[in-house]
């Protein structure tokens, strides 16, 4: 009878340690997410963590309905999401991580670092699943990064702004950047990718005229004015760290003759941003796939959970957005959040 009561306690203990989180039957970091619908759902159910840079921004309302959107097709992961309340507000965001992390109550954690050196810090030693999202964190504790390749995307819209200049009829191409927050692991990369992407099509990068806006529209606008007071000539080409700040330089420059044929590069792809490049005020914008990022993030999260192995390097996708596309992009968008 001892033994009989043995094997069914051990049998038990099988069993529950096999349950860990449904949805993990999808394989592949380039699943295409919107067409996922995850896998067996009845074996167990498990808690997802998802602490954002910020939920106080267009761009990061698609990741986080990205990541709720996992849950909702897949009906036994729970997926909580939250953010600080401003891409600066890093003491907030410490709070949050630190408090999740020991917590006991989450299963795996994305994490969308505003300091990553700092996240590393916080996560050193945890042994429960760790991906990060949008910016990368280089720790060990973190399995994979879902996100944009962003120099690459970066040198893609560099590449794209010198045909608009040339076509806009510019004969000195000239290109200077408002960036995010400075030593920024994202911003840093968009600005590499930004001066690549220039350079190898014939214009030329003002690396020390970086302008550096933390990432919002106000600054953005204040660093604008500073360039036009620096170059009443007029510049070819200002790329920005997002379409915000994009938009808000655009604003700025109107009704400076000299900045009329400026191309304004934006990155995000977001629905206000199509809509700026449909009126004339932002000319492209290199779009990221938040949604996707999102819910690719959970996905990953999950499978690691299960014990699946991961991709050092999901990446998300990344597109142009000009007035040939815009609308397009635009419906797409409204279908993620209305």
């Amino acid at each position: 009878m001892k033994k009989r009561l043995l094997a069914m306690l051990m049998t038990g203990a099988m069993v529950a340690s096999l349950a860990a989180c449904g949805g993990g039957s999808t394989t592949g970091g380039d699943t295409k997410t919107s067409d996922n619908k995850g896998g067996d759902t009845a074996s167990g159910s498990c808690s997802v963590d998802v602490i954002l840079k910020t939920t106080a921004s267009e761009y990061w309302s698609y990741v986080k309905a990205g990541a709720e959107a996992y849950a909702k097709d897949n009906s036994d992961v729970k997926v909580e999401v939250k953010g600080a309340t401003s891409e600066t507000a890093y003491d907030e965001q410490q709070n949050m991580i630190e408090t999740d992390l020991n917590s006991g109550a989450y299963d795996a954690f994305v994490i969308a670092p505003l300091q990553a050196d700092l996240v590393k810090t916080l996560i050193a030693g945890k042994s429960d699943p760790i991906i990060a999202v949008d910016t990368n964190i280089d720790a060990p504790e973190v399995l994979s990064f879902v996100g944009t390749g962003n120099e690459d995307a970066a040198a893609l819209g560099g590449k794209e702004a010198v045909k608009a200049a040339q076509d806009a009829g510019w004969s000195e191409i000239k290109a200077i950047a408002i960036s995010g927050v400075q030593g920024d692991g994202t911003a840093t990369a968009r600005l590499t990718g930004y001066e690549k992407g220039i350079t190898e099509a014939g214009g030329e990068f003002l690396k020390g005229e970086i302008q550096y806006a933390d990432a919002v529209a106000d600054k953005a606008a204040t660093s604008m004015e500073a360039i036009m007071q620096n170059h009443p000539e007029g510049v070819a080409i200002i790329v920005c760290n997002n379409d915000d700040m994009a938009m808000a330089a655009a604003r700025a420059a109107k009704g400076n003759a000299a900045y009329a044929k400026t191309i304004f590069v934006g990155f995000d792809g977001i629905q206000s941003a199509c809509n700026a490049i449909l009126a004339g005020e932002e000319t492209m914008s290199v779009a990221q796939e938040a949604y996707d990022m999102g819910y690719k993030a959970v996905e990953a999260a999950v499978k690691a959970v299960n014990g699946e192995t991961l991709d050092k390097f999901i990446d998300s996708g990344c597109s142009v957005v000009t007035k040939d596309n815009a609308q397009e992009r635009l419906d797409t968008l409204k279908g993620y959040i209305g």
